[in-house]
This record gives C-alpha cells, sequence and structure tokens, in this order.
C-alpha cells in the first residue's frame, strides 16, 4: 500500500502513484480534501483540449455523463488506496445507482468531485456516495459500488 501524504492535498504526482489511471484517461487534477479510508474531494479542471470534446458534441462541447462518473469514481478511488483490505487490489466498478446528472459541464469548468465511504462488505465489495460540483452547484450524483481484484 502506498502511504498518502499527511496533509489534506494531494498534488498530480502522488495520485499517479495511487491509481493506475493515465492520459487520456487520469480524471482528477488534484485531491483538495481527504480523510483516509473515509472520504475525499478532488478537481478535475475542464478544458477545451479534452479529446471527448471533439465528438461530444463539436458545435457544443459537453462532458460526456459517463466521463463525470468516472472522475467520481477515481476520486473514490483514491478513499480506497488507503484500506487494508485494498492492498495489492484492483478497485473495479461493480454497479452504478440513483446516479442523476443536473447540469452540463462544459470547457472552462472547474469539476468538484466527493466522495464518502459508505459501506465495505466482505473485504471485496463495497459502496460510496458521490457528488460533482461545478461552482458550487450540483452536475450529479449517486452511489457507485466496487469489488476489489487481485491486481
Amino acid at each position: 500500500m502506498i502511504e498518502a501524504p499527511t496533509e489534506n492535498i494531494i498534488l498530480i504526482e502522488e495520485i499517479q502513484k495511487l491509481l493506475p489511471h493515465r492520459y487520456p484517461f487520469l480524471l482528477v487534477d488534484r485531491i483538495i480534501s481527504y480523510v483516509p479510508g473515509k472520504s475525499a474531494t478532488g478537481i478535475k479542471n475542464v478544458t477545451m483540449n479534452e479529446l471527448f470534446f471533439q465528438g461530444h458534441f463539436p458545435n457544443r462541447p459537453i462532458m460526456p455523463g459517463v466521463l463525470i462518473v468516472e472522475a467520481m469514481a477515481q476520486v473514490g478511488g483514491i478513499v480506497l488506496t488507503q484500506l487494508p483490505e485494498a492492498a495489492g487490489q484492483l478497485s473495479l466498478f461493480a454497479g452504478i445507482d440513483k446516479v442523476r446528472f443536473r447540469r452540463p459541464v462544459t470547457p472552462g469548468d472547474q469539476l468538484v468531485m466527493t466522495t464518502e465511504l459508505i459501506v465495505v462488505k466482505r473485504k471485496r465489495f463495497g459502496k460510496m456516495q458521490a457528488r460533482a460540483e461545478v461552482s458550487g452547484k450540483l452536475v450529479a450524483e449517486g452511489e457507485l459500488m466496487f469489488s476489489l481484484v487481485d491486481s
């Protein structure tokens, strides 16, 4: 298990040590608040340079909802890395429940994602509550389920 810094901020270099994701699929730029094994808040600075804006949509760029959910899950992944049962494990999506999208995310937005661990069952499955905001306004929220598998 990789040690997370003791302060509440985790920079991109440390995020890359904690998560397996890489460009163009790493969707967290910084963790701005962190309680090991319990919760985290991260940011994604959304720019026009994102590859997905080429096709979603060329004349009205909107961040795909599935990528908003993935960004929230990656913030949740930071929380999972500090669980004793997650040592040497890879966390995978096991389900997505009650996810609702409230408003679009567009270039120039700073997506702020917060995840809170609800439960871990049998050291293999778990659930998190997640929400994403832009400028203090709710963009998306829902429950994310995960499964821990050997990496």
